[in-house]
């Protein structure tokens, strides 16, 4: 048998020396130098259970939104500083609608020194605020505020089921742990109760490693209010107006809010007063229990083991709305149970059992006293003293539910300039705009179909969540992607696809429930719920369609009055010419009246002169909760305090509205300009004399023949 070929290469590395190390050199062609061989990395070896569970600790809330306090609105210092006032807010207001109270909240930010002691020379230039917030609330008792200002998840609102701005108990404590992280300073707190001598002086910080209030310091001084509360927090943060600003957001909450007298003091020193528009508090929501469709199985099992009920339809009865003891027998039948089981003894299958058969038993919806919407009146109050307009509408949608949880949707919309356009014949806006255009030199003739630049702004939407305006997430928003998915076409306004309306307009949302479904925790945004974006959309197609009914009479009237002043035009040029042909013997000022009252009739009558506010004849549904704006002023079927249309400046620019005239059926119809002086006397006087000689017509007319347009 041949002996196998060798193989010259292993050969060489196996005759190769080894040196002492032991390692096996290589010897590369072309290279005399030897480089060792690599040995592989030894393998890794993980830490044990025992070493993993050494490491593993308890983390506190606190802790958590310390790290993360971006999902808590402390984005960024511009952020921040609108989060903390908004936080501070909200609770004062809470406070003293729950007190019963009309509130009165004053909001003032100061300009700190910087972390190296040197005051900046301007608030733009600043990078710490003192944020001072004070209400005239009942206060809040000592022994709780430390608590209430330094511990996370602390509160009264989380575990009931009612209408309240605050819902989890973090806002105000997050912002002084805000605070004391970007400038090492703790939150001052000033609290008083009624009938209190002197008002008890706190500086509370947080232990962030057991989410527990440390007070600094505690004593008392002479106040000169009978109850409220103070608190100041000095923060890192940066002042800026416009959108999503402080000055926004306190517009928008005396929007929402009319019946809150609101001062505010903004850096620069500017005092800003946002006065009452109604002297009466919201009804108070009422406290309500859980519904059986708003509930899970994990939490059916948790009220069951809490129940102080023996018996399981008893637990049914009590411990949910909308279930009477008849049906909870009904309930317990479904699921093959025993109505007189101890709740805590009903687990496992006997549990799913109960759930399915709770979920499919047919129940009233849950009630709604729960729930204080704004209401029409307040909301026209609002946007009244608020932003000036030509027309306001305003709707509420009755309550609806979604998850077991009840819910209103409130809409409202202001549109026009407040110029008085809206009731400005055609010939003198014409006028006005060639005076316009005049002044400003520019006289070019626009093409067919070419409009101004502000005629194709599109419309502000303004969101509201139990009162609270939402400056964050608007394209993430349930209510404005309701906006954008109506038909604002139908009402006559312009809309491209995907994008709000076009035109002067302000869009009013406001969702008011017992839990709103906020997208974070820092609620920006509303989750879009098919119930509640469907809901949204029917109050703004409400408003609409009085809003469509009202520019419609507005291009209508518009439409008769240049039908008319085509007729008009030509009146004196045909008067002329006939009295030619007739030798001059015609009466040509005669024939221009007559011509005049041809005009007048073939142009729409009655019908275009009620258009055009000669007569009141207005359809009282469209006009129900509706305000508009006259040559005397605003004219609605609701009264608004007139010292709240001075004050205070507007949303977005617009300037405030004129005092609201409240409409009665004993009041006069103002004297509109008419288009043809003498034209309403001379129909009314013509109409009485047609009925006199109704009678009498064809006798008349049987011996002489009735003068026609040529004598």
């Amino acid at each position: 048998m041949p002996a196998k070929p060798k193989n010259a290469a292993l050969e060489r590395v196996k005759n190769s020396p080894t040196p002492g190390n032991g390692k096996i050199n290589t010897m590369p062609e072309g290279n005399g130098a030897a480089e060792p061989l690599k040995r592989p990395k030894p393998a890794f070896k993980g830490a044990t259970a025992h070493e993993m569970g050494a490491k593993q600790r308890d983390i506190s809330v606190a802790e958590f939104f310390q790290k993360n306090r971006h999902l808590l609105g402390f984005d960024n210092p511009r952020k921040a500083l609108l989060t903390t006032v908004k936080e501070a807010v909200d609770n004062s207001l809470d406070a003293c609608e729950e007190g019963g109270i009309l509130p009165e909240v004053m909001v003032k930010i100061e300009v700190a020194a910087n972390g190296d002691g040197t005051m900046p020379t301007t608030p733009a230039q600043a990078e710490r605020f003192i944020i001072t917030v004070v209400d005239n609330g009942p206060g809040i008792v000592k022994k709780n505020v430390g608590k209430v200002f330094a511990k996370l998840l602390y509160g009264s609102k989380f575990h009931r089921l009612r209408m309240s701005r605050g819902q989890q108990g973090i806002g105000i404590s997050a912002a002084g742990m805000y605070g004391q992280l970007t400038t090492g300073k703790p939150t001052k707190v000033i609290s008083k109760i009624k009938n209190d001598d002197k008002a008890h002086v706190f500086e509370v910080s947080i232990d962030t490693k057991r989410n527990e209030p440390v007070e600094h310091e505690t004593k008392q001084l002479a106040w000169d209010r009978e109850h409220g509360t103070s608190v100041s927090i000095e923060l890192a943060g940066k002042y800026q107006k416009g959108k999503a600003s402080v000055d926004e957001y306190l517009e928008l909450t005396s929007v929402a809010n009319p019946h809150v007298e609101l001062t505010y003091i903004s850096p620069d020193g500017e005092k800003k007063v946002y006065p009452r528009g109604v002297d009466v508090l919201p009804d108070a929501p009422r406290e309500i229990k859980p519904h059986p469709y708003g509930i899970e199985l994990g939490m059916l099992l948790k009220m069951m083991q809490d129940t102080q009920s023996h018996w399981l339809s008893g637990f049914l009865a009590a411990d949910f709305s909308r279930v009477s003891s008849k049906t909870a027998e009904e309930i317990c039948k479904a699921a093959k149970l025993n109505h007189r089981s101890r709740p805590r003894d009903v687990v496992g299958k006997d549990a799913e059992a109960l759930y399915r058969a709770l979920q499919n038993t047919k129940l009233m919806s849950p009630p709604t006293d729960c729930i204080a919407p704004i209401g029409e009146k307040a909301i026209l109050a609002g946007l009244v003293k608020a932003i000036r307009g030509d027309f306001y509408v305003a709707a509420t949608r009755p309550p609806k539910v979604y998850r077991g949880n009840p819910f209103v949707i409130e809409c409202g919309v202001a549109f026009g300039k407040g110029d008085g356009s809206s009731f400005k014949d055609p010939a003198q806006l014409a006028a006005e705009e060639m005076a316009k255009q005049a002044e400003n030199g520019d006289g070019e003739a626009k093409a067919e179909g070419e409009e101004d630049e502000d005629d194709s702004e599109l419309a502000q939407v303004i969101r509201f969540a139990n009162r609270v305006p939402l400056l964050y997430q608007q394209s993430g928003c349930a209510t404005y992607k309701a906006v954008l998915k109506t038909a604002w076409k139908n009402y006559g306004l312009s809309q491209s696809k995907g994008a709000p309306p076009q035109g002067p307009m302000v869009i009013f949302i406001h969702m008011a429930s017992v839990w709103v479904p906020f997208t974070s925790e820092a609620k920006e945004a509303i989750a879009e719920y098919d119930e509640i974006v469907e809901e949204i959309k029917r109050a703004l197609q409400e408003c609409g369609r009085k809003l469509g009914i009202w520019l419609r009479k507005r291009q209508h009237a518009k439409n008769e009055f240049e039908r008319r002043n085509i007729f008009q035009r030509y009146i004196e040029e045909v008067a002329e010419s006939c009295k030619r042909l007739k030798g001059g013997k015609l009466d040509a000022e005669k024939l221009k009246k007559q011509l005049q009252k041809i005009a007048e009739e073939i142009t729409g009558g009655e019908e275009t002169n009620a258009l055009l506010k000669k007569k009141k004849q207005e359809d009282e549904s469209a006009s129900q909760n509706t305000i508009e704006l006259t040559p005397e002023g605003l004219k609605g079927d609701i009264e608004i305090k007139a010292t709240a249309a001075g004050l205070p400046p507007p949303v977005a620019g617009q300037t405030v509205a004129a005092p609201v005239i409240a409409a009665s059926p004993e009041a006069e119809e103002p004297k509109a300009q008419e288009l043809i002086p003498g034209a309403t006397a001379k129909k009314k006087a013509d109409t009485k004399a047609k009925q006199k000689t109704a009678a009498k017509s064809k006798k008349d007319t049987k011996g002489k023949d009735e003068p026609g347009l040529f004598g």
